[in-house]
């Protein structure tokens, strides 16, 4: 609990995707495709045509209560320790703006190939977390909390190497969140550098 008192960005995220999830399922059914189509889910044809706001919107909803509760959990784990060291507004720029540059990879790829399937979820949100957690773990020399650059890492490949052998992954949303979670945060985390109070002088 004292934990999640540190990352309040999370927990409003948290809520809102749940929020939203069971607005969903009582208006229709986070498993109708057709109606998470009209609550916003993304869809290549449909952005193309003029309703970009899919790009955004597609990454609060959840196809059924597992999806929902996968995404959470990793973006619980996450981000409870990254929020703390970058900071709620650089958490949150991360997470939106990564999420956002996943769904646009993901739109991008589809209009390329002519393969279209409506897409929804937080998983380039929270890929896009994972992205950055991997920059600033190099930053902090391989270790935030109790994570270390090794076991992000290893997370970061099983989860993509889940989405590839899996049918029905935007794995396009993946690759590009979590490459624009890497980008923003090169973008936005800076630490200063720390040097000591009384520096001692040392005659010749």
């Amino acid at each position: 609990m004292e934990e999640l008192k540190k990352a309040p960005v999370t927990v409003v995220l948290m809520m809102l995707n749940a929020i939203v999830f069971l607005w969903v399922e009582v208006t229709g059914g986070s498993q109708d495709t057709l109606h998470m189509v009209k609550c916003g889910a993304a869809f290549a044809p449909l952005i193309e045509s003029g309703e970009v706001y899919r790009l955004f919107t597609c990454m609060f909803l959840h196809f059924g209560m597992a999806h929902l509760a996968n995404n959470m959990l990793v973006l619980l784990v996450l981000g409870q320790r990254l929020e703390p060291v970058v900071g709620k507004m650089r958490f949150l720029i991360i997470y939106l703006v990564g999420g956002l540059g996943g769904n646009i990879f993901s739109f991008l790829l589809a209009l390329g190939k002519e393969e279209y399937a409506v897409s929804a979820g937080a998983s380039g949100a929270v890929f896009a977390v994972m992205g950055a957690m991997i920059y600033i773990l190099v930053r902090n020399r391989g270790r935030i909390q109790d994570l270390s650059a090794r076991q992000i890492i290893i997370m970061a490949a099983f989860s993509l190497y889940f989405g590839f052998t899996s049918s029905g992954v935007d794995n396009a949303a993946h690759v590009g969140g979590m490459f624009c979670g890497f980008i923003v945060s090169v973008l936005l985390y800076h630490p200063r550098r720390t040097f000591p109070r009384k520096i001692r002088k040392v005659e010749p």
